[in-house]
């Protein structure tokens, strides 16, 4: 076969994960917190609890300024922020220990309000890419033995809106923390639909 080419009939997923990526459970959740704790890494820790909670897009997250999240000196209960793909605003909470961890970071760096909250490393970019946020969370999850391959920076957004779901079965509060114009995109993100129909199905006894 000349170079270049592709063999005819083999699909070009064949032997790649495709489709949404896993958010993550509680269990890991506390696993890699308690890495990252272990390791002293500051910044990964801010960086990830702040992941949880924000349920930002990861564009949205890398770009945040220390004053979105930071006033009077102090890390905010709740902030927010305009989402780039669609230039509306979104409200997030940020429950104690994220607030915590970003405290500290901030302190740590001795980043001003102006500044962005993730500085990059490479001159290149004064922040983090979603590229390296990428690759820094696939470094997370496969220190506590998950398969790097099946999580991605959109794990981060639908991990604590999906442990919403499954504790409230709210899909409208789902759909405004994720800032959906449309319910069935919260139903599409969150995948799952068909679990919930079983469920009641078997607790329905006729």
């Amino acid at each position: 076969m000349e170079a270049g080419t592709e063999k005819v009939g083999c699909p070009w997923n064949k032997g790649k994960l495709v489709g949404q990526k896993l958010p993550l459970k509680a269990k890991e959740i506390w696993a890699v917190r308690f890495r990252l704790q272990l390791e002293h890494r500051i910044r990964d820790l801010a960086l990830f609890n702040l992941g949880i909670d924000s349920k930002l897009r990861g564009r949205d997250l890398v770009t945040l300024r220390v004053r979105d999240v930071v006033q009077g000196g102090r890390v905010c209960a709740r902030a927010i922020v305009m989402r780039q793909k669609t230039q509306l605003p979104v409200k997030f909470e940020i429950t104690e220990q994220p607030r915590d961890a970003v405290g500290a970071w901030v302190s740590e760096a001795g980043l001003c309000s102006d500044d962005f909250l993730f500085p990059s490393r490479i001159a290149a970019s004064p922040h983090l890419t979603t590229r390296q946020y990428g690759r820094i969370l696939k470094s997370w999850v496969a220190a506590v033995g998950l398969d790097p391959h099946g999580y991605g920076t959109h794990s981060m957004r639908r991990t604590k809106a999906t442990l919403i779901y499954r504790r409230t079965r709210n899909l409208r509060a789902v759909q405004l923390l994720l800032g959906h114009t449309k319910i069935e995109s919260t139903v599409r993100y969150l995948g799952v639909e068909v679990d919930d129909a079983l469920q009641i199905a078997e607790q329905t006894d006729v």
